[in-house]
């Protein structure tokens, strides 16, 4: 049986539903970002069980085909950034049609009509937000991040990020009091 997880966005997530799992005694076959897959069938009752410990813990059972879509989606994209190998020449619209076995412009739409945003603007926000928390563990210098996250140049980068935030990476860096967004909230 597989059970769909909103907001799940990094490792640590993946660890908090786990240990939830655990807890319940509900043996779990594999989990990852945004989908749990248990070996047996939940009854209502856990499931009601399931789902008031999610939301306890900031995360939600994903009912509908849309939102378990739309979960997907963001999923994907967000441990597409995460390993900081983005090329250049990554097309995110010929990503997700592969990975997802669907037309591009049908994930557009679906996205685009149940979000605030398009799938293009999310995904800007998601490297943009990526950029911020590199920025601030200093590890690597701008054109390092702009390769490791698939901009052209560090003006596209710099451009990007301006539009976004309103300041410019070394602005950004230099601010005592930065902000991120945690990833689950974009």
């Amino acid at each position: 049986m597989n059970i769909y997880i909103k907001n799940m966005v990094c490792n640590r997530c993946i660890a908090a539903v786990d240990h939830i799992f655990n807890k319940m005694g509900i043996s779990v076959e594999k989990i990852m970002l945004g989908e749990v897959v248990v070996r047996q069938e939940l009854t209502s009752a856990q499931l009601l069980e399931l789902s008031n410990k999610l939301v306890a813990n900031g995360f939600a059972l994903l009912e509908n085909s849309t939102q378990k879509a739309l979960e997907q989606i963001k999923s994907l994209v967000i441990q597409t950034i995460a390993p900081l190998d983005l090329h250049e020449d990554f097309m995110l619209s010929q990503f997700l049609s592969n990975k997802l076995n669907k037309d591009y412009s049908a994930l557009s739409k679906l996205f685009s009509q149940n979000s605030e945003m398009t799938l293009e603007q999310f995904f800007i926000l998601q490297k943009i937000e990526k950029v911020k928390e590199l920025l601030m563990y200093d590890e690597f210098t701008l054109t390092e991040i702009s390769q490791k996250l698939g901009y052209k140049s560090v003006q596209h980068l710099s451009a990007q990020f301006r539009s976004v935030t309103g300041f410019t990476p070394t602005q950004f860096k230099n601010k005592k009091n930065t902000q991120r967004i945690p990833l689950d909230t974009i």
